[in-house]
């Protein structure tokens, strides 16, 4: 057997820390070996192994890395990448791949001429109402899909201080949901014709977006996507309606919680939504609980280390990363716009 693929996690904060160290520590076929931290301490309170480093050149210096994971500020994505890449070393970039579609383009290139694998973290793909949603849409359990509406919404009326919150580049709302609302999407259906976006500052004393609301046209088909910090009833996570039947689901897959608890990877009742969804029959009004499979984030960084050992293709290719990008910086222009943007 191979000996595991060295990885040095650039980044200790929310993502590192909460989703990044343990998938990665928890892949057979990976090894968490360095994190790029001004934080050794709490890093090594949780992988006590671990080989904490002050400065990314440092991680990238080190001939043992075989794969550099990006998860610091989104402002930092792209000359993170474009460093490690210049380095020699695979890459992975937590989401949005970057600040702008020239940027990700830029580092998709490098990547491309330099023959490396880059990746973006996309991790809802792997959530488990949308792999039972992807599931019953492509059976055409619910025929011709006329409206979809997905939501991330929470309850967070008090503005944090962290970047994520700031008005610094790439901060708000649309940059940190909308990822992932957008590319679970083009999984599905593709590239939609156009969007029209709204996005807001809804909260007491903050700075930035936390409201986005978009629609996005297709042919025939619209799909509504929503994120907000001040619902108090989350109550909808997906709302589709096809030609034969709708599909609806209530509250958000599990596994950032359980992680968030500290709860290990793969174990028992690892990704098992308490919460099934619901399809609705159009002709008899039948109402069916619909078994979901558990949410498995491991599986992106299981395909990253088969991808790097040759055996898998790449879980989410730079041009989807980019196609996803494309849908962003065109929701921001139709928001300054007030008007629908092409795409």
């Amino acid at each position: 057997m191979a000996d595991p693929i060295n990885v040095a996690l650039v980044g200790y904060g929310f993502a590192g820390k909460t989703f990044h160290a343990p998938l990665i520590s928890a892949c057979a076929d990976l090894h968490l070996h360095t994190v790029v931290t001004s934080r050794p301490d709490d890093l090594h309170a949780d992988w006590p192994e671990a080989k904490a480093v002050a400065d990314l050149d440092t991680a990238l210096s080190d001939p043992a890395i075989g794969l550099v994971v990006v998860a610091t500020p989104n402002d930092l994505h792209a000359p993170q990448a474009e460093a490690a890449l210049r380095a020699g070393k695979a890459v992975v970039v937590d989401k949005p791949f970057a600040l702008s579609v020239a940027e990700a383009r830029s580092i998709a290139r490098l990547a491309q001429d330099r023959g490396l694998l880059l990746s973006v973290f996309h991790n809802r793909r792997w959530d488990s109402d949308f792999l039972a949603l992807k599931s019953a849409v492509e059976a055409g359990d619910l025929g011709c899909i006329i409206t979809f509406e997905s939501h991330f919404d929470r309850f967070r009326p008090e503005v944090r201080d962290r970047w994520r919150e700031g008005d610094g580049p790439g901060a708000g709302i649309w940059f940190d949901l909308g990822p992932h609302l957008i590319d679970q999407v083009l999984t599905l259906f593709g590239r939609p014709q156009g969007i029209t976006c709204h996005l807001a500052v809804q909260r007491d004393g903050g700075v930035a977006t936390d409201w986005a609301h978009a629609v996005l046209r297709y042919e025939r088909m619209r799909v509504i996507l929503h994120a907000d910090m001040t619902s108090p009833a989350a109550e909808v996570r997906f709302r589709v309606h096809g030609s034969k039947a709708s599909w609806l689901k209530s509250g958000l897959d599990v596994q950032e919680d359980q992680l968030k608890a500290g709860r290990a990877v793969g174990a028992p009742g690892w990704g098992v939504d308490p919460l099934a969804a619901v399809q609705v029959e159009g002709t008899t009004g039948a109402r069916a609980a619909v078994t979901a499979p558990p949410g498995d984030y491991l599986a992106y960084y299981g395909a990253v280390a088969a991808t790097l050992r040759g055996e898998a293709a790449n879980p989410v290719t730079a041009e989807q990363a980019i196609a996803v990008m494309e849908v962003i910086e065109a929701g921001v222009l139709s928001d300054e716009r007030r008007a629908e943007v092409a795409l």
